[in-house]
């Protein structure tokens, strides 16, 4: 049987502009770039921000000396969506090909997409001039509201609320929709009606999130961009089955977008907070999500004893006595009983000794990245990233 199967994983989830800061790292702070890859191989890049720069080496380390070739869906022209163009590697190699499709710019006229990408290259902005680019290269101008279709994947068009515009896409691929509406202010009727027609029934809505509602209505209203809370009424009103907040604004810690993904899981549970390295499988049994390339450093082989509590996936609260198997400064990974939700959170309360042999507690926050079948009989390994605040590191006697 054919494989329907088709992947989803983020490689930028950032807007505005990259963030290599301390307090972005468990979400990332590579800008905008999405793949999507069908069940038959067929690869889709959404947009060409600072994250496709790993995506070129996964991609080169897999395909060794082996030709790549794939269809790139750019949204817009501002920097944050291709300024990862030059440093996307397959595009240095003469057998690889690539195809590229976005609008023509009223203000650069035909050929925008073409002339972005030679503005990139240009002296004195850049030290590789295009004659390095082998790849093969075509450019197709689109418009909203067109439809057209890729070896079984139907792509729709529409236009999004966005300065200077900006296009969402929408991919019906044999394994489900998945639909990229990044970089949209909500609020103008004609355009709020193209993001419902395009989001219709979708089993993945990426959702431009960047902004809170409170900034939405004053401090960033004009700006282009939407809150977790529109978001939210959007996926409920087209009746999405899976929400990904997307776009995070570079001064948008990963507190903060913890904040903004636990306020929307209360008004719509399949609701995720956009990860680099965040998977999505979508196929006739449904969406799943997985975390395992989540950062979390080299493990350390110890054991503690600990109190854990969290919401199972079942929307209930546990606590239970666990056993820590490996941590380091960053994470943990612990067998539990329970099986907590993706993305949620866990309160762990370690029993350690101190210097003086007394037994201390530690207790520590951190969001559920990944869980798999534990060595033990029906447990399950949980990978957990720690959430740094105010509480973390305090021990108590």
């Amino acid at each position: 049987m054919a494989n329907t199967t088709t992947k989803v994983t983020f490689w930028g989830v950032r807007g505005s502009t990259p963030t290599p800061d301390r307090g972005t790292w468990r979400y990332g702070g590579n800008t905008a770039c999405v793949e999507v890859v069908t069940g038959d191989g067929t690869r889709f890049i959404l947009d060409c921000g600072t994250g496709m720069r790993l995506l070129g080496n996964r991609w080169e380390e897999e395909a060794g000396h082996r030709a790549i070739e794939a269809h790139i869906l750019v949204t817009h022209y501002h920097w944050d969506h291709i300024q990862g163009i030059p440093f996307f590697h397959p595009f240095f190699q003469q057998q690889n090909r690539f195809h590229f499709y976005s609008f023509e710019s009223k203000y650069l006229g035909p050929n925008s997409l073409r002339k972005v990408l030679e503005a990139q290259l240009a002296s004195p902005y850049f030290p590789v001039d295009l004659s390095m680019l082998t790849a093969g290269r075509e450019f197709r101008e689109v418009g909203g509201g067109e439809q057209f279709e890729i070896n079984g994947t139907r792509v729709t068009t529409r236009w999004l609320n966005h300065p200077q515009g900006c296009l969402g896409y929408r991919l019906d691929t044999p394994g489900g929709s998945v639909v990229y509406a990044t970089d949209n202010e909500p609020g103008v009727p004609e355009f709020d009606e193209n993001l419902r027609q395009l989001a219709a029934g979708a089993d993945v809505l990426i959702c431009d999130a960047q902004c809170s509602p409170e900034q939405l209505a004053t401090t960033r209203k004009g700006w282009g961009h939407s809150s977790w809370l529109e978001c939210v009424k959007l996926a409920r009103q087209v009746k999405a089955s899976n929400l990904f907040l997307f776009h995070h604004d570079p001064d948008s810690n990963d507190k903060t977008v913890d904040g903004f993904l636990f306020a929307a899981r209360q008004e719509f549970a399949g609701t995720w907070a956009a990860m680099e390295g965040m998977n999505i499988q979508l196929n006739e049994k449904g969406v799943d999500v997985t975390m395992r390339e989540s950062r979390v450093g080299p493990r350390r082989r110890l054991r503690f004893a600990a109190t854990v509590a969290g919401i199972g996936e079942d929307g209930k609260a546990f606590e239970e006595k666990a056993v820590v198997r490996d941590i380091t400064l960053y994470g943990a990974y612990l067998s539990l009983s329970n099986r907590p939700a993706l993305q949620s959170e866990l309160n762990l309360v370690i029993e350690a000794n101190a210097a003086d042999n007394h037994p201390s507690l530690l207790s520590l926050r951190g969001t559920v990245v990944y869980s798999e079948a534990a060595p033990e009989k029906y447990k399950t390994g949980i990978g957990v990233l720690f959430v740094e605040d105010e509480e973390r590191g305090r021990t108590r006697d």
